[in-house]
């Protein structure tokens, strides 16, 4: 293929506000050796992207520079078990922000029965997210209580459902009580508005927790360690209360409690070759039986990225925002 350019998204400045956002050309991506090449037909809008637009998420060796850590489109230059016109939804470690996207073959999955790219372009980051930190690290099973934060976001919406298939009781936490009553329709057993009720009472009522999925740290550490029952797991995959918390050691011991974390974007290609694996093994059965779907707030053009920055930053949306091609 003759070198081409596309149409992406730049941050004027190398980082700013949302405002910065820009439509650019730059070359369009030649895949590697074991790479697809995909036409992007939808990218899914993450939090770590305003966190790199910020100047404060740099991408991990070998990744493009720009934003952007899912796609949805079809294969156009092949490798692995793809084919040319294969419908695919792909994990990347940047560059989803284009009208093409080169990844490794094995981080791309089919789209599932029944979804369109748009819907197929919210999965990624968030499935792997929550399957790694909620199923892998915490090990929540069927018949335990699993606790998230921030409900209505992607990861949130995500986590409520994912759970709920694997047959745990859900309770999540909100910011209002129309996002908690969002959080009961997407299944959660108990739903909490954050603003007007302690989660760790109410959790404790419940009968403590098993598993807690943590985006917010700060002072909701200790609360979460009141509420956990003896052998709980709590694991952390942002801050965005504050990324310092003191640590009742022997609390701790008490409880017998894990406490982890972990991010997704830095793991080397042949973990998330595996964790791909794991998805498409256990949560793709999920999304095809309905248990699992996809919430898109809304979507707009790519060359709308800035727009669609505010509206995550806002706060005023439920599940993911999505770019189109």
């Amino acid at each position: 293929m003759s070198q081409s350019t596309m149409t992406a998204i730049g941050v004027e400045g190398g980082k700013g506000p949302a405002e910065a956002l820009r439509a650019v050309q730059i070359p369009r991506p030649e895949p590697k050796p074991g790479q697809i090449l995909i036409a992007v037909k939808a990218a899914g809008v993450n939090r770590p992207d305003i966190l790199q637009r910020l100047g404060g998420y740099p991408p991990p060796p070998g990744a493009p520079p720009t934003i952007g850590l899912e796609v949805a489109g079809e294969v156009v230059e092949p490798a692995g078990r793809w084919k040319a016109g294969d419908a695919v939804c792909a994990l990347l470690g940047g560059g989803g922000y284009a009208e093409y996207a080169a990844c490794d073959a094995r981080h791309a999955l089919p789209i599932p029965k029944g979804l369109d790219f748009v819907q197929a372009a919210a999965l990624p980051e968030t499935v792997f997210t929550v399957y790694a930190n909620v199923f892998e690290h915490g090990g929540l099973k069927a018949g335990e209580t699993f606790l998230v934060h921030g409900a209505t976001s992607g990861i949130g919406t995500t986590a409520i459902q994912m759970a709920k298939a694997a047959g745990a009781k859900v309770i999540a936490t909100a910011r209002g009580a129309e996002k908690a009553r969002e959080a009961k329709r997407l299944g959660a057993d108990v739903a909490v508005d954050a603003t007007a009720e302690d989660f760790a009472e109410v959790a404790k009522r419940e009968g403590g927790l098993d598993v807690v999925l943590d985006m917010v740290a700060g002072d909701y550490f200790p609360k979460e360690l009141d509420a956990l029952k003896t052998g709980g797991r709590i694991v952390f995959i942002a801050a965005l209360g504050g990324g310092e918390i003191s640590f009742p050691v022997f609390r701790l011991m008490q409880k017998r409690a894990v406490v982890t974390g972990s991010t997704l974007r830095p793991r080397d290609a042949d973990e998330k070759a595996r964790l791909a694996a794991a998805v498409e093994r256990v949560v793709w059965p999920w999304i095809e039986a309905g248990k699992v779907k996809p919430l898109v707030d809304r979507t707009f053009p790519l060359a709308e990225a800035g727009k669609a920055h505010a509206l995550m930053e806002s706060g005023d949306f439920v599940g993911k925002i999505v770019l189109v091609t």
